[in-house]
């Protein structure tokens, strides 16, 4: 499942394939239940991703940290939320983080996206989690900590590198048991 998307695949059956019995009954699930318990689960994912982030705002920032107690860098904020919210462990750096899951454009970013930022005149220096309404939630350096800005503020809105968009479900995301 796509962190802000949902997808549904079945295998067809001998009677769907055929336009048989079978198939009304399955096409009715498929195209009805299985899309809301898919497209719920994808929701209660990014509802839970957000809860968790937010529930961190105020904690101080330090560089290199990775927990609450000792403070957040902005990946290391980001990392502690995907895996506290939903079991999957990503890469430690906003640059490794930036070579996972799907490119999508400014105009394509869902809430539980990740948005990148060159904040040291590098591409992909700076990591934060997309909320909606151009809002995103990171570690900031400058302003004391986790905190919610708005992307099209001067200054982020001119250091915007782009967004991923992370399948809790592939192999590179892996996950924790």
């Amino acid at each position: 499942m796509a962190i802000g998307t949902s997808s549904v695949h079945a295998e067809p059956s001998a009677d769907t394939v055929q336009g048989g019995p079978g198939f009304s009954a399955l096409y009715a699930q498929f195209s009805g239940d299985r899309v809301v318990e898919h497209a719920t689960a994808a929701a209660d994912a990014v509802t839970g991703l957000i809860d968790s982030g937010l529930s961190m705002l105020g904690i101080r920032y330090r560089f290199g940290g990775n927990s609450p107690e000792s403070g957040f860098d902005c990946s290391g904020f980001v990392r502690h939320v995907f895996s506290d919210a939903l079991g999957v462990l990503l890469p430690r750096t906003a640059v490794e983080m930036a070579r996972m899951g799907d490119t999508v454009t400014r105009d394509e970013l869902q809430p539980g996206d990740l948005v990148f930022f060159n904040t040291l005149r590098r591409s992909f220096s700076h990591v934060g989690i997309y909320l909606g309404d151009n809002k995103f939630l990171h570690a900031n350096s400058r302003g004391g900590g986790v905190r919610v800005d708005d992307m099209s503020g001067r200054y982020w809105a001119k250091r915007f590198n782009g967004g991923r968009r992370i399948d809790v479900q592939d192999a590179s995301a892996s996950p924790i048991h």
